[in-house]
């Protein structure tokens, strides 16, 4: 194991070079930190990205209302991930970088921190981490549980190895029912499907001041906004924009990246197609009046856009890298109508659901996107009978949180010994 250091170290400088890792907090990355350890139980929760960690949170409020005397790490493992996080963690909530996977780091981690319990998110299984709970005897749930099909391909070609990573776990907590089976058929036990986390998220937040004048620079503007783009789909925005113009004068067309320091790159395909924009970062003020396409390039501000704009398409359903999709729950939750393309694999079940219920509209070709996205602006009843339908549904399925925090509650009052004041 020796010979992974040299590896990983290089691994962390390229991506310091990148911007995917913070210089003043590298050393967190190989299981050391300054932040010292609370005198107290430790619960960890861990959540790969920004979607995980998003989903965390309201996890988090529940479990410092019942444990008032147990502190909280959660680890993330990208920037964005921490940026996101900055201002909307509890107090007292510790923020950390998770450890690469190498033994000697990774017991670093867990001889300075000693969790009593650990709560890990959805699919991101690193098999030195898992192995050190497990050596430790550490109580661990793995919640809000995910396996694509794709990810089951590849883990059954590494049966033997799948099954001790997932008997780390004393229950799996699955989204679905597909999820449910195929860990079984990996070699799970105890597996029990609760639904996607998602759902009872908190809404996206925003500054009520900044939507106030975003809302006032719109006014009675027709305004369509694609979120989380990804490459190749800003072009299909400019594209989409210059046939919807000639039909609905006026039109804005509204562009958050997922990745905000493409901002000056997607100004360029901007301009390439002729088409006036304006980045968020570079003046720090909504749209004005000439312009055509505005590009969101900040992060942390996708409520505001969702609550500002009455239709979007979620992005990575479109894009170069083969899709994905995005999450739509975040939209379909603040009364924005929900279209996606048909690269939504990542998080199928979910797409799948919202459009038998009429709570989203799937987009097949790039034409049909054309069509059905002029349709919903020159038909402002369609239009919100499709949102409404989304957020009803949103609202109905937000009811899985007692069951997840059900799975956790008698697994914590357990391993938060001696007793921390739990209910």
């Amino acid at each position: 194991m020796k010979a992974l250091t040299p590896a990983l170290s290089a691994l962390l400088e390229r991506r310091l070079t990148q911007g995917k890792e913070e210089a003043g907090r590298i050393e967190e990355r190989r299981g050391n930190t300054a932040v010292p350890r609370p005198d107290m139980p430790v619960i960890w929760i861990h959540g790969a990205s920004v979607g995980e960690a998003q989903s965390t949170l309201i996890v988090i409020n529940h479990l410092q209302k019942r444990y008032p005397d147990a502190a909280i790490l959660l680890t993330t493992g990208t920037v964005t991930s921490a940026q996101y996080l900055e201002n909307r963690l509890p107090a007292g909530v510790i923020h950390q970088y998770i450890p690469l996977d190498h033994p000697e780091w990774v017991d670093s981690f867990f001889n300075h921190w000693k969790p009593q319990m650990v709560l890990w998110m959805e699919s991101e299984l690193w098999p030195i981490l898992l192995a050190g709970i497990r050596e430790r005897n550490i109580p661990a749930l793995l919640l809000n549980a995910r396996l694509s099909p794709r990810s089951y391909q590849r883990w059954r070609c590494l049966s033997i190895a799948a099954k001790p990573l997932l008997c780390t776990f004393s229950a799996i907590l699955a989204q679905t029912g597909d999820d449910a089976a195929r860990f079984k058929k990996l070699g799970a036990g105890n597996v029990a499907v609760t639904g996607n986390l998602k759902y009872a998220s908190t809404p996206l937040p925003c500054d009520p001041d900044h939507l106030a004048l975003l809302r006032q620079q719109i006014g009675s503007r027709p305004v369509w906004l694609y979120a989380s783009t990804h490459k190749g789909e800003e072009e299909l925005a400019c594209r989409l924009h210059l046939r919807l113009a000639a039909d609905i004068p006026d039109l804005l067309t509204v562009v958050v990246p997922r990745h905000p320091e493409r901002g000056e790159d997607i100004m360029k395909i901007c301009q390439a197609f002729g088409v006036k924009a304006l980045r968020r970062t570079a003046v720090h003020t909504p749209p004005d009046a000439d312009t055509q396409l505005y590009i969101a390039d900040t992060l942390g501000e996708l409520g505001l856009f969702y609550r500002a704009c009455p239709v979007a398409c979620i992005g990575r359903s479109f894009s170069d890298d083969g899709g994905g999709g995005h999450n739509p729950i975040e939209a379909a939750q603040l009364g924005c109508a929900v279209l996606h393309g048909p690269r939504i694999q990542n998080l199928f079940e979910i797409y799948r659901d919202m459009n038998q219920a009429d709570a989203s509209c799937l987009v097949r070709d790039k034409n049909e996107f054309y069509i059905v996205l002029r349709e919903l602006l020159r038909h402002p009843e369609k239009l919100k009978k499709l949102a409404d339908s989304g957020q009803e549904f949103t609202r109905r399925q937000s009811l899985v949180l007692p069951n997840i925090l059900g799975q956790i509650y008698p697994v914590a009052d357990r391993a938060l010994t001696p007793v921390t004041g739990a209910a």
